[in-house]
């Protein structure tokens, strides 16, 4: 008898395994939401074709701990790292609410996202990105 280990090869171990989520028909695109025309004849909004669905006026939620299908990478200074992780800190000793730097982003991205929907030219995200310019420094007025 052989003292050694008998263990799987390469193309066992990288072999492609079938999964529900892939197994399934490809369905249709959602249709894109209708502009709503505001009495002038102009659509009403910001003009993005899709927007978040919602369950009547309440702002939607990041997508929290799912199987997500797409990345990014978003780098961010020091001190923007070290606010992330003081307000996850707070979240989870003040509201009893423990989250992770991914869902904190997610959330942020679809408060951030639901202000923009609703006030388009007014919105935070139009406000504060015309005080920074187009290299990411503040703009001289």
């Amino acid at each position: 008898m052989s003292r050694r280990a008998s263990l799987p090869g390469a193309s066992e171990l990288f072999r492609i395994t079938s999964s529900p989520a892939l197994d399934l028909p490809p369905q249709a695109p959602p249709e894109p939401a209708e502009p709503v025309e505001n009495g002038n004849g102009k659509a009403k909004g910001n003009g993005r074709k899709e927007q978040l669905a919602r369950s009547g006026d309440a702002a939607p939620h990041g997508s929290g701990r799912t199987k997500h299908d797409a990345k990014i990478t978003v780098y961010v200074s020091g001190d923007e790292l070290l606010a992330m992780e003081q307000a996850r800190l707070t979240l989870r000793a003040k509201h009893d609410l423990v989250v992770d730097r991914g869902r904190l982003v997610r959330e942020a991205v679809a408060v951030l996202l639901a202000d923009f929907d609703q006030h388009g030219e007014e919105s935070v995200l139009v406000q504060r990105l015309r005080v920074v310019g187009s290299d990411g420094g503040e703009t001289e007025d």
